[in-house]
C-alpha cells in the first residue's frame, strides 16, 4: 500500500471519527479509530473495571487503608462470690490461701512448700478414706488441693508408716518430717472446718495428727522436741564465726553485692538448699545488683542454732556458686 493511500485512509478516519462525534458517538463505536482504548475520550474506560488486581502487581494506595477494628469481646465477668451465694469469709469452709499459709507458718515453710505439703496430705487422706466420705472430703476442699496427685489408687494407706510414706515421697522428705508437715495440714483443716473433719470416718492413725505439731520448723526429733532460742551470749558467738552476718535475736541477715547476671546464679544457688538440707533462707531483692538473706526460725519468732547452721550453709553455698570474696 502507498504513501498516498495510508494518507488518504488516515483522512478518511478523521473525517468518519468528526462525524460521529458530531452524532453524539464515541468513534470507537463507529469503528473507526485503530487504538480506541488510547483516544482521549476513552480515559475513564481506560482502567481495569472490576475488583483491584491482587498478588505482587497490586499497586501501592496513595493513602493507607484503615485498619479494620477489632471485634468487640464481652469482658470477663468479674469474680463476685455473693453473685454466686458464695460467702468468701464463711468460717466453716477450708480456704485455699489461708489454710496454705497457716501450714507454712506452723512448719516453717515457704508458700510453694507449703502448699505442696497440703496437696500431698490432701491427696492421701483422700485415699485413706471410703467412697463416700472421700467424695464429701474432697467437695469440701479446695479444687487446688487434689488436681496435681492421683487419688485412686490400689495402694491406699494402711497404717500410720504407709500414710507418711506416701506423703514423704511427694513432698521428698523424711518420715519424721513428713509426719510434721501431715499435722501442719490435718490439724489447720480442722479448725478452719472442724465439723467436716468430725464426720469423716477417719482411720485411727489420723486422729494422732489433728493436733498442732510442737514449734520447731519441721525439723523436730521428738513429739515435743523443738529448737530453743538462742541466748544474747550464743547469739554474739554465733555472729563472732559468721563474719558477714548481722542481726539480732530474731534474725539474722546479709546483704550480696554482686553484677545482676552473678547474683542471679548465686541466688538460684541458694535455693537449692532446700532440696540439700531441708531448709532454704528468706531471699528479698533490694536491688538489681542486690539482695539480703535473712534466716529465722519463723515458728519461734526467733534465732535459733538451726538457723546458725543454715547460715553457715548460705556462705558455703556462695562461695561454692564463684562469687568469692567479692559478696557482701
Amino acid at each position: 500500500m502507498g504513501g498516498k493511500q495510508m494518507e488518504g485512509d488516515n483522512q478518511r478516519r478523521r473525517a468518519l471519527a468528526r462525524r460521529a462525534r458530531e452524532e453524539g458517538r464515541a468513534p470507537s463505536e463507529a469503528g473507526v479509530t485503530l487504538g480506541a482504548s488510547k483516544q482521549p475520550e476513552h480515559t475513564e474506560g481506560a482502567h481495569r473495571q472490576g475488583p483491584p488486581p491482587a498478588g505482587p502487581h497490586k499497586p501501592v494506595p496513595h493513602s493507607p487503608t484503615p485498619a479494620t477494628p477489632p471485634r468487640q469481646s464481652s469482658p470477663w465477668p468479674k469474680w463476685d462470690p455473693k453473685d454466686l451465694g458464695v460467702v468468701a469469709d464463711n468460717p466453716g469452709w477450708i480456704q485455699y490461701r489461708e489454710l496454705v499459709s497457716q501450714v507454712g507458718r506452723r512448719a516453717d515453710l515457704d508458700f510453694d512448700h507449703a502448699r505442696l505439703a497440703a496437696e500431698a496430705t490432701t491427696t492421701v487422706l483422700a485415699r485413706a478414706l471410703d467412697d463416700k466420705d472421700r467424695q464429701r472430703f474432697l467437695d469440701g476442699v479446695p479444687d487446688e488441693l487434689h488436681d496435681d496427685f492421683a487419688i485412686n489408687v490400689p495402694y491406699a494407706p494402711l497404717d500410720l508408716n504407709g500414710f507418711l510414706i506416701q506423703v514423704g515421697t511427694m513432698v521428698h522428705r523424711e518420715r519424721d518430717q513428713a509426719r510434721y508437715q501431715a499435722q501442719a495440714v490435718l490439724s489447720t483443716m480442722n479448725e478452719q472446718d472442724h465439723e467436716l473433719i468430725e464426720s469423716l470416718d477417719l482411720p485411727d492413725y489420723v486422729h494422732d495428727l489433728l493436733t498442732p505439731p510442737p514449734i520447731g520448723g519441721g525439723l523436730v526429733t521428738g513429739p515435743t522436741e523443738q529448737p530453743p532460742p538462742l541466748t544474747d551470749g550464743e547469739l554474739l558467738e554465733a555472729l563472732a564465726q559468721l563474719p558477714r552476718w548481722s542481726g539480732d535475736r530474731r534474725a539474722l541477715f546479709r546483704d550480696i553485692v554482686l553484677p545482676p547476671e552473678n547474683l542471679d546464679r548465686v541466688l538460684l544457688r541458694l535455693l537449692q538448699l532446700r532440696q540439700e538440707v531441708g531448709r532454704a533462707p528468706h531471699i528479698g531483692r533490694l536491688r538489681p545488683d542486690t539482695a539480703r538473706i535473712v534466716v529465722r526460725t519463723t515458728s519461734v519468732d526467733a534465732v535459733t542454732r538451726l538457723d546458725v547452721e543454715l547460715a553457715h550453709d548460705v556462705d558455703d553455698a556462695v562461695l561454692e556458686a564463684g562469687a568469692g570474696m567479692s559478696a557482701g
